[in-house]
Formats: C-alpha cells, sequence, structure tokens
C-alpha cells in the first residue's frame, strides 16, 4: 500500500511578504513539497476577470504537475479561485464545482483521481472569514459529498478559523481534521488557519508545515502537508 503526500496552500495571487509578485517562488515551493495532490487557495486575481496569477502554463511548464480543468473562463486558473494540481501519472476521472454561501462568493472544488491503489477525491476549498458562514459552507460541503459514491476523502484548504477544535461541527460525523501547525503569517506562524480533514478510509501517517526554502517569502501563508494511506470504502 503507497503513500499519499497532499498539500494545500493559500498562494496569495503569488504575492510574497516582501509584496514582490513573483509566481516562479511559488512554483519553487510547490515543487519542494513533493506531493501528489496540491490544493491551491487564491490562484486568480480578484477583479474584472479573474485573470490567472499562477497560470497554466507555468505550472505545466516548471513543474510536475496538471492543473485540473475546473475553470469557467479562458482566462483563469482556478474556481472561486481554488485550483487542484495532480502530479503526473495519475489519471484524474471526474471534477465537481460546489456554490457555497457566504457574504462574498466562495466555493469548492473536487477531484476523482485514480491512484494504483483505488480511487482518491480531493475537496480544495477556501472558506470565509465568519464562523456561521464557515459552518454553513462545510455543511454544504459535507452534504454535497454525501451524494457521490464512497471514497477514501481529503478536504483540504484555507479553512480560516482561529480556534485549535472549534468550528469544525459539521465535519466530525464523518471527518477527523487535522491542522498540521502554524501557518499563517508566514513571516511569523500564529494560526493554524489551514487545515486537513481525512474520512475513515484516508489514514494519515504524518503531517507538518514547510516552513524551509521559499516558503517565507512567497506568500502569507505556510502550505501545509499530510501522508496518507487509503483503504477501500466498506
Amino acid at each position: 500500500m503507497s503513500t499519499y503526500r497532499l498539500a494545500s496552500y493559500n498562494i496569495r495571487k503569488c504575492l510574497g511578504t516582501d509584496r514582490q509578485r513573483a509566481p516562479g517562488r511559488i512554483i519553487e515551493v510547490i515543487n519542494s513539497l513533493k506531493a501528489d495532490v496540491v490544493a491551491l487557495q487564491e490562484v486568480d486575481l480578484r477583479l474584472g476577470p479573474r485573470p490567472a496569477a499562477l497560470t497554466r502554463d507555468t505550472i505545466i511548464s516548471y513543474s510536475d504537475f496538471t492543473p485540473i480543468t475546473i475553470a469557467t473562463s479562458d482566462v483563469s486558473l482556478g474556481w472561486h479561485g481554488n485550483s487542484l494540481l495532480v502530479r503526473n501519472g495519475l489519471t484524474v476521472l471526474n471534477t465537481h464545482r460546489l456554490e457555497i454561501p457566504g457574504l462574498e462568493p466562495r466555493g469548492a472544488i473536487a477531484a476523482d483521481i485514480e491512484t494504483p491503489d483505488g480511487l482518491l477525491r480531493v475537496v480544495g476549498t477556501h472558506l470565509g472569514l465568519l464562523r456561521r458562514y464557515r459552518l454553513l459552507q462545510l455543511q454544504v460541503i459535507a452534504d454535497a459529498l454525501e451524494t457521490l459514491p464512497p471514497a477514501p476523502t481529503a478536504i483540504m484548504g484555507d479553512f480560516n478559523e482561529w480556534s485549535n477544535s472549534g468550528g469544525m461541527t459539521p465535519l466530525h460525523k464523518d471527518y477527523h481534521v487535522h491542522a498540521p501547525g502554524r501557518s499563517f503569517h508566514a513571516a511569523r506562524p500564529v494560526a493554524k488557519l489551514d487545515r486537513i480533514a481525512l474520512n475513515s478510509t484516508a489514514h494519515l501517517i504524518t503531517a507538518g508545515v514547510m516552513q524551509s526554502g521559499q516558503a517565507p517569502l512567497a506568500s502569507d501563508h505556510l502550505p501545509v502537508w499530510a501522508d496518507v494511506r487509503l483503504s477501500p470504502p466498506s
């Protein structure tokens, strides 16, 4: 049984803590994660047609990943700023877009990925700033996943939750939420905003936060990662 590394990274539209917008640094951090699947947040600029801050061509040219096809325009990389990168050699079978409620537009994306050990479902999201909306958003995500065939599942992203233990009620039935460590602010990490939730057939081996190399400069979030093993749904 293989181990798969899953990672989540809010790239802040490639704007670093030095106020320089440098997609190359983001690619360097992504490559250093040595992950199989990476959930990215804030991949597109906010204004106008939301052009990609980190382009598909850049990812394909300078990494071993391919972004899933999820955008609804020719200039964006993601859906509500969310994208999933899948390591070359793994096959994406299906993708899903989820509208989630909030004061500002939010979304979640999912991909069913074929691995040598069976299906793996990965969800990427960026939750709202207010807890009451985050709870609604998590409930919508959980309900949507229940309508899909069972599979080892990881929900990853910037959960925007400052509490170490609260704010995750909608996931408690079917998921264990892991906070790999303090990931924000990258220059001086104090909060575990970035999390990875696993269901009962995705088993955590180890997890952590990347703080080395360009990570403290490339974005205001540090990437988090988890190594998991899969077991078939019962």
